[in-house]
């Protein structure tokens, strides 16, 4: 299978805010300059994956859809490594105690995304298999 319609570079950078509140001071980290290409100092693929349709569908389908960048452990200086338009993968990072940066998905990106998924079809739906009646319940015993 080619790549070519599969795999979108983008680069950007990463900027931190520092906050006050309270008597506590805490950095916060952010995606900035988002873009097409690799022409900025940080550059990742953005790869789509068959498995993951029905996550980029969920996430296109919200007010604001996003991109997720892995970004080394929790607590430590982002060190960008990866990059998903899956929540289910950016949860999977989370659950593995590893940062996750979120940024508005660029327009150009959901529409690159629309084309994959009406290229590809929509995931399946695996809520509505059909059971057999009675399938997956206890049979009561008379005594």
């Amino acid at each position: 299978m080619s790549h070519t319609n599969s795999l979108h570079t983008l680069s950007f950078d990463v900027e931190s805010e520092t906050r006050h509140a309270k008597g506590f001071t805490s950095t916060q980290w952010r995606i900035i300059h988002l873009m097409p290409g690799d022409a900025g100092p940080i550059t990742l693929d953005l790869q789509l994956y068959l498995t993951e349709r029905a996550a980029y569908r969920f996430n296109l389908s919200a007010g604001m859809p996003q991109l997720f960048v892995r970004c080394g452990e929790s607590g430590q200086p982002p060190m960008p490594s990866a990059i998903s338009a899956s929540q289910d993968v950016a949860a999977s990072w989370l659950d593995g105690e590893q940062q996750v940066l979120e940024v508005e998905m660029p327009l150009a990106i959901q529409v690159w995304l629309e084309a994959y998924l009406a290229r590809h079809g929509e995931a399946p739906d695996e809520g509505r298999k059909k059971k057999r009646k009675g399938a997956g319940r206890a049979r009561e015993i008379s005594s």
